[in-house]
């Protein structure tokens, strides 16, 4: 996971990085590899190396060939079209699509894995640098993102949010209210648990960012930390201590999942009456 994690590695070397695990989890030779995607071993070497490029079909047979839904697809976009900065293009498709739990903690914006269309193109649109055609992009790769939720073994989600996401109006409230409907209805899952953090909830460890723990079955757990800046993809032990440490003490003040079931309804009904 630390050489996954490399900020120096370009996408195509992460490619090669997660090709070359993938290849030796199977226990493949790269010439036993080769073979079965119809390329040369030659070939295998020098993308796990990063010197070659890998195309849009090669990328599709890794997927089928090693059952890994969409992650090469995913990393070979990056290497043409990346839709986000490097820190997050390494969490969002080399560690999220892997992860057995999800822990997050959101006190501005919806969880970005439980956002609907709507809802992101308007948190997208807040950047004013960007272009329509920029935000669609990124709208874009924020759906394809929540397709982890649908996969046959989807990861366990714990979602914590403050309370007054509830109430911020992004996008206005035709937006909110079709946000909150399919918060209430996919936290319904048996997958999924959302928990409402009251506004005067007295812990203060939440204050100063939101934050993701990942945990996989075969690599530490790894944490994202956002910021105004540029955020931080981790799996240093003690970073990841100490968020999973301020994640506990939120959790604490939080609602019980049927109560925040209900707070989101009713935020809900609110944001109707005024459609």
């Amino acid at each position: 996971m630390g050489n996954d994690l490399d900020p120096r590695l370009t996408p195509a070397q992460r490619f090669g990085r997660e090709l070359g695990r993938a290849r030796r989890e199977a226990g493949l030779s790269q010439a036993r590899l080769g073979d079965h995607l119809g390329v040369s071993s030659s070939f295998i070497g020098h993308i796990e190396t990063g010197n070659r490029r890998p195309g849009t079909k090669l990328a599709a047979d890794c997927d089928r060939f090693f059952k890994t839904d969409d992650l090469f697809t995913h990393l070979c976009r990056n290497i043409t079209a990346p839709t986000g900065p490097a820190w997050f293009l390494r969490w969002s498709d080399e560690i999220e699509p892997r992860a057995r739990v999800l822990r997050s903690w959101d006190p501005l914006l919806v969880s970005g894995l439980l956002q609907t269309e709507n809802y992101a193109r308007a948190v997208f649109r807040g950047d004013l640098a960007g272009s329509e055609e920029e935000v669609q992009e990124q709208v874009d790769a924020r759906m394809r993102r929540q397709l982890i939720l649908k996969k046959d073994n989807p990861p366990v989600l714990w979602a914590l949010l403050d309370e007054w996401v509830l109430r911020r109006p992004v996008g206005g409230p035709e937006v909110m209210c079709e946000q909150l409907d399919h918060l209430a209805t996919i936290a319904g899952r048996q997958n999924v648990t959302v928990q409402i953090v009251p506004h005067d909830a007295a812990c203060t460890a939440g204050m100063m960012s939101g934050f993701v723990l990942a945990q996989l079955a075969d690599a530490p757990t790894a944490v994202s930390v956002e910021s105004a800046g540029e955020g931080e993809v981790s799996a240093e032990h003690k970073l990841v201590g100490v968020v999973w440490d301020r994640y506990d003490r939120i959790r604490a003040e939080a609602h019980r999942p049927g109560q925040s079931l209900e707070m989101i309804k009713e935020a809900r009904d609110q944001w109707k009456q005024q459609t």
